[in-house]
């Protein structure tokens, strides 16, 4: 029952992350440009997926982010879990922080092993979000801005 709703959320405030990253000035944009495909992170044996669409993410996973295999599954787990505690309490606390980030909580099941994969692109896209919308979840991976 618990599986069946982690895959019914399918985690989304990345949706929310996408109406929020697609503003005025990605409707400008040349219609020439090349569109973005979703991320998908799924584990099949948990009934997992999550949805990450958000312009930009898939050219950070193919040219800056780290590659598989350079942290141990145990290294992000521990970020992932950090970082999720951090963002959950941002989504509930609207007043303070942006809505359009931080649109959704984020279910990960801190006792669930969801495997690589899936903690390696959760990952990235917290550091990817940290970088592109200019905050920071702790953990010193704020290094830039990302346009």
């Amino acid at each position: 029952m618990l599986m069946k709703s982690i895959k019914q959320i399918s985690f989304l405030f990345f949706l929310g992350v996408l109406f929020y990253a697609c503003g005025s000035s990605f409707l400008q944009k040349e219609s020439s440009e090349v569109k973005e495909e979703a991320v998908v992170i799924a584990n099949d044996s948990l009934e997992y997926e999550i949805i990450i669409i958000d312009i930009g993410f898939t050219n950070y996973l193919n040219g800056i982010a780290k590659p598989r295999n350079f942290y141990s599954q145990e290294y992000l787990e521990a970020r992932n879990k950090a970082w999720v505690t951090i963002w959950n309490q941002r989504a509930l606390n609207i007043n303070t922080y942006n809505p359009n980030i931080y649109e959704n909580t984020i279910n990960y099941e801190q006792t669930i092993d969801y495997g690589y994969e899936v903690n390696y692109l959760l990952f990235n896209y917290f550091v990817f979000a940290q970088q592109k919308y200019n905050m920071s979840l702790g953990g010193g991976f704020r290094r830039g801005r990302i346009n």
